[in-house]
Order: structure tokens, then C-alpha cells, then sequence
């Protein structure tokens, strides 16, 4: 085994040649001794054959690159590989069954977490926290690697040879949408047959309710803290999904639904955006690039607009345009509300005096008043109950009688002179 510090001081020393050799080893898995220094001298031009030699014998000695059994080849260490394709962005996309298999031990660390809080073994507690928050580091790493390798499909789609048939580009990021996006979606769905936000939110739901319980039961702060760091993690992993699955929709299914056609600069321009994006701007738009990998382009024909007869009839129908006047509910003279009627009360008043005794008020009223309107005779029904001049006796039982457009449901009211 190598030791660690001259690993990495070789990697700093040689990082140019390894960048190339890891972009290299997704084409070949193992790598002959003549493609290694073909790198070196692509690298380092400078360097004559000798120095060239010693830079591949330095990497060998540091344990950047080993010996294959049972040949002279070379392949790059397994530690090194992944350490460099995690910070150039070259990983290949990973599987969906692993990340089904991470979401699926949420649920286990949850129940372990749960089963702990029960029994109050504060280890058990401790060792579940742990594990779910190893199982969210290692999701969210895994989702932001599978959306690099998605847009890099992507664009090495957009950026292949125009003359090649639709179905040969496109053929990778069909199979990845096939076997990964779309298994994907159905974990991350968030009705009944979703998994992820599920697990998430009883892990998530698990974890406050420990820190609520501790923080009550008076437990120490370096567990509720731990516990608390952990649910932070959840509820983050919950908003990642859901912005990695739409960003590897967003960049799929344009291309799934529809092969767009493409030619030398738009090739070009996909291969310079995923340079840039896993370069960045000033390595990707060197002086010595732009002018070599982006083709010189112009359209010589011309184009002129037409409206069409619809659009026509459409402009002319606006240009003579005349609003309408309509008259609202209230305007209409046929719906304006009833006037209110001249009663003569103090004739009535009198009238009833002299018919005393009265059996039934309204019935009375109806009977000798009943041209009125049926509020005017309610009115007068309810205000002549009120009088103090005579005695107002209810009736137990009630009846009904018939007015103009109303049918009144009362108690009948007896109206005699006081004794």
C-alpha cells in the first residue's frame, strides 16, 4: 500500500497527466504504456522522452498507476480514479438499484432509532443517527454524480457528429432514461408506490420526536445535538431530490421526446458547455480552444415574415371595435324594488277597535286589508301586536294562512279590550 502523502503529492506534481488519464480510462480499462505516454507528451510537450519516462515511473512508484497481472499494461488505482472523477465530474452514471437499496435502509435506521427511544438505550439511539445520516451523505453524493453523468450523456449527445443516425446519438441517454430516470421517478413519487420522500419524512418525523423526547426527559446535549444535525440532514436530502429529479428530467426528456436536429455549431456548443461545466469558464474558453473547436457559421438566406388571412380578419375585427353597452340587474326599470305603500294606521287602529274581540289578528287583517302587500301587512301584523290599548293572547297551536304571494305559518293571536 502506498503512503498516503506522497499519493497526494504525486497527484499534485502529475494532476494535469492523471485528469487526462481518468478522462482516458472511460474508453479503455486498462491502459498500455505507449497510451500513458502519449498523455504525458500531450500534457507536457516540452518534456523530452527521457523526462517522460521518469514522470510515468514516478507515478507507477507512487501508486498512481499499477501494474496489471499477468501483462505490462497499466490501470490507475481504484482510490485515485474515484477521487479524481468526484472533483472533474466524470463519473459514470451509477444504478438505480443502489440508490433503491440506500433508500430502503432509511426505513431499518428509522425503525432502529424508533426501537432505541423505546427501550431507552441511548446507544442503539446513537448508533441509528449515525447510520442515517452515512446513508445521507452517501444519497445526496450519489444524486449529484448521476446528474453529472445524465447532462454529460446529454451533451455528449448534442455535441456528436451531426451525419450519425438519431437513434446511435441518442441510443445512451435513452437506455439511461430506460434504466435509471425513470426508476428513479417512481421511487421519488410522492403518492403511495414513492419510497423516498416517505422514508425521508418518517426518518425526518423519528428523529424530532427523540430530540423533543430527550430535550423533556433531560438528556445530554451532545445526543440532542447529534439528533438534531441529523434531522437538518433529512429535511436538506428531501429539497436535493426533488431539485436532482427535475434537473434530470429537464435534461432527459427533451431529447427523449424529441430527436432535434443539429448541426456543426450546435455540436459545438454542447461540447464547449460541458467543458465549461466540468472545467470551468476560464479553462474551457481558453485562447487556444475558442478559435480551433468553434466553427465559423453564418445563414446567407433570408427570411421575411407573412400574416396569414386569419390573422388578418382577427386585426381587422379589432380596428373596428365598439363596446357594447349592457344594462346591470339593478338599471332594468322591471326589477326596480316595490314602492312603499300609504297605509292609513290610525284608521285601522280604529277599525279594529271597533271589531273587538278579534280571534285572529292576521286573519283579520288579510280579510279586511288584503289589497296591501304582504310586508306592508306583516308589518302591520307585528306592530299591532305591540299596542298596550288591548289584550294580545297567543294561541297554543299553530295554522296557516295564504297571503298575496307568502304562506305564514303563526300562532294565532286573540285580540280583546284589557279588563
Amino acid at each position: 500500500m502506498a503512503n498516503p502523502r506522497s499519493l497526494v503529492y504525486a497527484l499534485y506534481n502529475h494532476w494535469d497527466t492523471v485528469e487526462v488519464l481518468v478522462r482516458l480510462s472511460r474508453e479503455f480499462a486498462v491502459l498500455t504504456t505507449e497510451q500513458v505516454l502519449g498523455c504525458i507528451a500531450k500534457v507536457a510537450p516540452q518534456l523530452d522522452a527521457e523526462a517522460q519516462g521518469a514522470a510515468l515511473r514516478a507515478m507507477v512508484n507512487a501508486d498512481i498507476l499499477q501494474p496489471c497481472a499477468r501483462s505490462s499494461d497499466l490501470q490507475l488505482n481504484a482510490y485515485v480514479l474515484d477521487f479524481v472523477r468526484g472533483l472533474t465530474r466524470e463519473h459514470e452514471l451509477g444504478l438505480a438499484a443502489v440508490l433503491q437499496a440506500r433508500v430502503a435502509a432509511i426505513r431499518e435506521a428509522t425503525e432502529a432509532l424508533n426501537e432505541g427511544m423505546q427501550a431507552a438505550d441511548m446507544d442503539r439511539t446513537r448508533g441509528a443517527a449515525n447510520k442515517l445520516a452515512e446513508l445521507f451523505r452517501q444519497i445526496s453524493l450519489q444524486l449529484d454524480q448521476d446528474r453529472h453523468a445524465l447532462l454529460e450523456l446529454a451533451e455528449d449527445a448534442k455535441s456528436a457528429d451531426a451525419s450519425m443516425p438519431i437513434a446511435q446519438r441518442y441510443r445512451r441517454v435513452l437506455e439511461a432514461y430506460d434504466h435509471y430516470v425513470e426508476p428513479m421517478n417512481q421511487m421519488m413519487d410522492t403518492g403511495p408506490q414513492g419510497t423516498f420522500y416517505r422514508y425521508l419524512e418518517d426518518a425526518e418525523r423519528s428523529l424530532d420526536l427523540a430530540f423533543e423526547q430527550l430535550s423533556v426527559q433531560g438528556g445530554l446535549y451532545s445526543h440532542r445535538l447529534q439528533l438534531r444535525q441529523v434531522a437538518h440532514q433529512a429535511k436538506e436530502l428531501r429539497r436535493f431530490g426533488r431539485l436532482i429529479a427535475q434537473q434530470c428530467a429537464d435534461t432527459v426528456l427533451p431529447l427523449r421526446e424529441e430527436m432535434r436536429q443539429h448541426n456543426a455549431l450546435t455540436s459545438a456548443v454542447s461540447l464547449l458547455l460541458g467543458q465549461v461545466r466540468k472545467r470551468g469558464l476560464r479553462r474551457a474558453l481558453s485562447r487556444h480552444t475558442v478559435g480551433t473547436e468553434m466553427p465559423v457559421w453564418r445563414n446567407e438566406r433570408g427570411f421575411r415574415l407573412q400574416l396569414g388571412d386569419e390573422v388578418r380578419t382577427v386585426m381587422a375585427a379589432a380596428q373596428q371595435y365598439q363596446p357594447q353597452s349592457v344594462a346591470f340587474p339593478q338599471d332594468d326599470p322591471g326589477n326596480a324594488p316595490p314602492l312603499l305603500e300609504h297605509v292609513d294606521e290610525v284608521g285601522i287602529r280604529q277599525q279594529l277597535r271597533s271589531s273587538l274581540p278579534v280571534d285572529n289578528l292576521l286573519d283579520w287583517l288579510h280579510t279586511h286589508h288584503g289589497h296591501l302587500q304582504d310586508a306592508t301587512l306583516l308589518r302591520l301584523f307585528h306592530e299591532l301586536q305591540h299596542e298596550g290599548s288591548w289584550q294580545i293572547e297567543a294561541s297554543a297551536h299553530p295554522e296557516t294562512t295564504t297571503l298575496q304571494t307568502i304562506r305564514v305559518l303563526h300562532h294565532p293571536h286573540r285580540v280583546s279590550i284589557p279588563e
